[in-house]
């Protein structure tokens, strides 16, 4: 195995996140882990932050090349590369989000280090209690993911492996019938290389997506936001959203909007809309408790 190592000055103040918790990414101490895959070749990533002005990242793969592209993907998922001044700068003072901004000048939007990742959850949350998606998540990584043997580290199943897979296989974890036929589609378009997450051209690849049937604006909206690090971009149809919209436009706690009347509510922070939106989450969490956000 060979190890590759980068020491990274953060752009922004920055704050290493905790564990994940679908189980992949682990936390030990002051030092989060996980498996990853580049072509199907296995890289363990650690990520300390010794200091706030200081991330390490290493890697340890079969070669330098897997080793460079596991901490590249890393870097993304962290957002440690991200200059957030514009945004603090432009919403310091926001009626909405200021208070949050100032506060939490740190924060970012999570990401995963592979898009299909976060393609492959956002069809595993649709419709369903966020309790009950993280379940079908840790079971599909732990009987078909895959695990490093020296470590124990364990990674999403392929796009491949998915894509071959029976839908009754996938209904076993708890997922329902037509989200597994869904997800199967979805992992055939990605493992074939008809729909490119990696690609600059973002929107193709949605398009193709979206021809699937069960794979709407909110799924790719999820999949644009914490896979593909878009922070135009605002998964509006997310109960949370429709309901703090709702709230805030009303006074009535119980109030719901529609999916494009979250959308519009958000569209005056432009191309940082996804981070206001997570600053206004996160704010309204706090004030009212995430329960009533997600009841």
């Amino acid at each position: 195995m060979v190890e590759v190592r980068t020491e990274v000055r953060p752009a922004w103040p920055f704050r290493l996140p905790g564990g994940g918790a679908d189980g992949v990414l682990r936390r030990r101490g002051g030092v989060r882990e996980r498996l990853l895959h580049v072509e199907g070749a296995p890289a363990v990533v650690r990520v300390a932050q010794p200091a706030s002005d200081r991330v390490v990242i290493g890697a340890w793969a079969s070669d330098a090349g897997v080793g460079g592209e596991a901490i590249a993907r890393m870097r993304f998922a962290l957002g440690v590369d991200d200059d957030l001044r514009p945004f603090y700068e432009r919403f310091r003072s926001d009626p909405l989000i200021g208070a949050s901004v100032r506060a939490r000048p740190w924060l970012r939007v999570t990401r995963r280090p592979d898009p299909f990742e976060a393609l492959a959850w956002a069809i595993c949350e649709q419709l369903i209690d966020f309790d009950r998606a993280v379940e079908i998540e840790r079971r599909i990584v732990v009987r078909v993911g895959r695990r490093c043997p020296d470590t124990g580290l364990r990674d999403l199943p392929a796009a491949a492996t998915l894509a071959a897979m029976a839908p009754a296989r996938l209904q076993s974890f708890d997922l329902a019938g037509s989200r597994a036929i869904t997800l199967r589609r979805a992992a055939r378009e990605v493992a074939a290389g008809r729909a490119d997450l990696f690609a600059a051209d973002h929107e193709r690849a949605w398009r193709r997506l979206r021809a699937i049937p069960g794979i709407g604006s909110w799924t790719i909206a999820m999949l644009a936001l914490q896979g593909q690090g878009r922070y135009d971009v605002v998964p509006a149809g997310d109960l949370g959203f429709l309901k703090l919209v709702g709230h805030l436009t009303t006074g009535d706690p119980r109030a719901r909007v529609t999916e494009p009347e979250a959308a519009a509510f958000f569209a005056p922070y432009g191309s940082w809309r996804g981070l206001a939106a997570a600053h206004a989450l996160g704010a309204a969490s706090s004030a009212l408790g995430p329960l009533a956000l997600a009841a």
